[in-house]
């Protein structure tokens, strides 16, 4: 019985993929390659496939043997999301029903959901921790919420159990070098602070630096990609043989702010990594740390490659290396 990894080829799937086949798990990808990259399965059994079309979903369930699924496929872009929000419904809230419904009808029961921070909204305290209010400032984690609630009801209406983990900044990439992030368009900070380091940006603009902050810029958790991955494999293990539905956070605990990051990625490229100011962005709070009790609790879950300097060490040495490989 294998493992089905919806979104296998995406950024977090692949590192997901990655480490189940390093624990000798029988892993199959369903993707459709609109945001993934078909180098990051090169080898791995996968179903070419679109969560929104019920066929496809319906037909990966037929063609393998599934007992579990972990669901990456999301679209994650705040600003499209309040731009085109009827795509994001569509894509992160239908298309996981469809998923959900296939999943009931054949019988399978464990769903592992990527949710998000953003089901907060703006925080009412720090460190933030599952019992914090839930009010999204933003289409996307809107959506996230939404299928957060129907995870609820199928699980009360079937039985069917899932951990809903909600993730704080993910950034790094596998050690090895041979997979990371690549997203097109890019937003996120550390992949955009390494293309002025590589020389295909001018500068990194830090948006505001008059922030009620340490040193006036936004302050992040950020958690590296494996550490997420391997919150999933023993979230899935608990929700197997507790029979218990689960929601987590998952963070490292710790902030730092966008200068601080900057200066990491300094130390580690050797750049100059020239930075341009500007206004700030809508919505952007000042301060998002996760508490993560909960995670290493119940779970037993102990982030390894917590440092920021490890984490952008591993970003770097794949995108000075294969990323660029992929990009040609």
């Amino acid at each position: 019985m294998a493992i089905l990894v919806a979104g296998g080829a995406g950024y977090i799937g692949s590192h997901m993929v990655r480490l189940l086949q390093r624990q000798n798990r029988e892993v199959v990808v369903f993707d459709n390659f609109e945001k993934g990259h078909r180098e990051a399965v090169a080898g791995i059994p996968f179903f070419e496939g679109d969560l929104r079309n019920k066929q496809d979903v319906k037909a990966v369930f037929e063609q393998f043997s599934i007992d579990a699924v972990m669901h990456f496929c999301a679209y994650s872009l705040v600003g499209e999301s309040m731009e085109r929000p009827e795509i994001y419904y569509e894509n992160n809230v239908q298309g996981t029903l469809n998923m959900l419904t296939a999943m009931k009808d054949h019988g399978i029961r464990h769903f592992i959901f990527s949710s998000t921070a953003a089901t907060y909204g703006e925080p009412v305290s720090v460190p933030i921790d599952e019992q914090h209010p839930t009010v999204p400032t933003n289409v996307y984690g809107e959506t996230k919420l939404a299928v957060e609630k129907i995870l609820d009801w199928f699980d009360t209406i079937y039985g069917n159990k899932s951990a809903r983990l909600r993730y704080f900044n993910a950034a790094g990439a596998d050690p090895d070098g041979d997979i990371g992030e690549l997203h097109t368009p890019e937003s996120h900070l550390i992949p955009l602070i390494l293309a002025v380091a590589l020389g295909e940006r001018e500068h990194i603009s830090i948006f505001g630096d008059d922030y009620d902050t340490k040193d006036g810029t936004c302050i992040r958790d950020y958690i590296h990609i494996n550490d997420l991955a391997s919150a999933h494999v023993l979230a899935l293990e608990y929700i197997q043989t507790k029979n218990e539905s689960l929601l987590c956070n998952l963070g490292n605990g710790s902030g730092y702010s966008v200068k601080e990051i900057i200066d990491v990625a300094r130390e580690v490229t050797d750049h100059e990594i020239p930075v341009e100011t500007v206004g700030r962005r809508p919505g952007d709070p000042a301060v998002l740390i996760a508490g993560s009790d909960k995670a290493r609790n119940v779970l037993g879950w102990e982030p390894k490659l917590y440092d920021v300097g490890t984490i952008i060490e591993t970003a770097w040495k794949w995108h000075s290396g294969k990323a660029r490989e992929w990009q040609r």
